[in-house]
């Protein structure tokens, strides 16, 4: 049995829009969907892939 993910919530910078991702907490990983259609599902990465994917953030690594 597959664990769901918990604890979703997205950026505060958000607002009440709703062209958001969210993100939850699966295991010791995360979990990412989209507030336009929870329904569709999530994906999920590991404690390092998600670790990896935010220092690339912070290090402003994508052209966005």
């Amino acid at each position: 049995m597959t664990v769901p993910p918990t604890g979703w919530r997205k950026s505060s910078r958000s607002g009440q829009q709703s062209a958001c991702v969210e993100v939850g907490r699966v295991g010791d990983g995360a979990a990412v969907r989209d507030t336009k259609d929870r329904a569709a599902g999530y994906f999920t990465a590991t404690a390092d892939q998600w670790s990896a994917f935010l220092t690339a953030v912070k290090a402003d690594k994508f052209n966005v």
